[in-house]
């Protein structure tokens, strides 16, 4: 089978994991190799050992979990009432300062977006077994039943390449945590089955930043779907967290121990808050350090590309662009030479004016994420009087119905060949290579083997992964 590369530097063979980004990769990519398993079983274990004393409002008693599910959406629900009666006496938004803000945050929980419902793929090999069924059905849904527009990780990747935000692999180790413990339990998950059951507990309940930030993003014109899809599909009465109840049910009883199944179904439970949270990456956005980093990381080229002609507080851009150290103070003076006028409409910056628009002479050099991140600390304490489109562009909706309306429409040149892309070429080698295997196999036993390994983490949500999940799903039912 073909292994999908997402960031070859970080992959490594056989040597140690130096870290949970380290991990995080080598799970991905080669999480049926021995050491990798070992790997994945000490990396649980002090992370289990690093939140053993932390609360859990989880109940300790199967018969008061419904109960419990239901009054924590309850109260989540009541809680995000109050934000909106407080947001339509006046208040800010709580979470999002700007559309930069925003865009910021989803580039740094994508380390666990990306890897969405992976802590249950080590279930999918228990598919006879009728215990598991709940578990195995949550999983499909996470991959979309196969279905490309509701797999819940190509949602999020097409969200990120939306606004430019794609470039999330060389994130800080930190923000691995949470997607390196879900593929390690993943990967471990026949030796850490109370643990993967105790975190899918957790982690299907409806939080209130859940709902918050669904309401954010959305007044600040980035489509929610992939936030409004987890508040449908997690409810208390019919979704997943109904499901994941049901699942501790069925498992607990082959258990002999249940004491010991319960302790171990809370330790998985709390490694669901392990990591960077969600307010916690929210809250540490500074948008003047964003600027200076950005203007850091362009400098690595950019002091080659610029002649000596242009000069700025006295000295040339390549001085200025040759140490790192040096960014705060160029970016001061080119608000001092007139180039950048903060508290003003950004399109009065001779700056802005260079890096937006097809015929500005910087056009090109920055991503829609960090020229949105530039934008919104020129227009600063002016930003919000801002006309609406200029500051946060094209409303989604109309962009998503121009784009379903595009793909209705036949291209002039549609019935003309053209060699595509290489990923796509990839991609066709890929559903050639799984169909090959797949039509060579008549057990049904051997079959889902082989459609199991194309519904890994790293796989579902490529063309063949998609098939082999619709393939999958159908099996089930025969």
């Amino acid at each position: 089978m073909l292994t999908r590369t997402i960031a070859p530097s970080l992959q490594t063979a056989a040597a140690p994991c130096k870290d949970a980004r380290d991990l995080y990769f080598k799970l991905l990519h080669e999480a049926d190799k021995e050491n990798s398993r070992a790997s994945a079983a000490e990396f649980l274990q002090r992370q289990i050992a690093a939140c053993a004393d932390a609360p859990s409002s989880i109940p300790e008693t199967i018969e008061q979990l419904e109960d419990w599910i239901v009054h924590s959406s309850q109260a989540a629900g009541a809680e995000y009432q109050q934000y909106l009666n407080h947001r339509k006496q006046g208040a800010p938004r709580r979470y999002f300062s700007s559309k930069a803000h925003a865009l910021y945050f989803l580039n740094r929980v994508a380390p666990t977006k990306m890897v969405d419902g992976s802590w249950l793929y080590g279930m999918v090999k228990h598919w006879e077994d009728p215990a598991f069924s709940e578990l195995i059905d949550i999983y499909l849904e996470e991959l979309g039943d196969g279905i490309e527009e509701q797999n819940h990780v190509a949602i999020y990747r097409k969200l990120l390449r939306t606004h430019g935000c794609e470039r999330w692999q060389h994130l800080p180790p930190d923000y691995f945590t949470q997607g390196a413990i879900q593929l390690a339990l993943a990967t471990v998950a026949d030796q850490y089955q109370p643990e993967v059951i105790g975190f899918n507990l957790a982690y299907e309940q409806l939080p209130l930043h859940l709902l918050i930030t669904t309401t954010e993003l959305d007044e600040l014109n980035i489509d929610p779907f992939y936030f409004t899809l987890h508040i449908t599909i997690d409810n208390a009465l019919s979704g997943h967290a109904v499901k994941a109840v049901n699942a501790v049910r069925n498992i607990m009883s082959r258990y002999s121990d249940q004491q010991d199944f319960i302790r171990r179904l809370l330790n998985g439970a709390r490694l669901s808050n392990q990591g960077l949270g969600t307010v916690q990456i929210i809250n540490a956005f500074k948008l003047e350090e964003e600027v200076v980093r950005i203007f850091q990381e362009k400098a690595i080229l950019g002091q080659h590309m610029h002649n000596n002609h242009c000069r700025i507080g006295g000295r040339n851009l390549q001085e200025w662009l040759s140490a790192p150290h040096q960014i705060p103070a160029l970016l001061q003076a080119l608000q001092d030479g007139g180039w950048i006028v903060r508290n003003q409409d950004p399109k009065t910056s001779r700056f802005w004016k260079l890096i937006d628009g097809s015929q500005g002479q910087m056009f090109g050099v920055f991503t829609p994420y960090e020229k949105q991140v530039v934008y919104d600390w020129i227009a600063s304490d002016a930003l919000e009087q801002l006309p609406r489109r200029e500051r946060l562009g094209e409303s989604w909706r109309v962009q998503k119905r121009q784009t379903i309306q595009q793909s209705l429409t036949p291209s002039p040149a549609s019935n003309v060949i053209q060699l595509g892309r290489p990923e796509d070429k990839a991609q066709s080698q890929e559903q050639r290579l799984f169909h090959q295997q797949l039509d060579s196999i008549n057990d049904k036993q051997a079959r889902m083997r082989l459609l199991e390994a194309w519904m890994t983490p790293a796989m579902h949500d490529s063309p063949a992964g998609l098939a082999a999940t619709r393939r999958f799903k159908a099996e089930l039912v025969r």
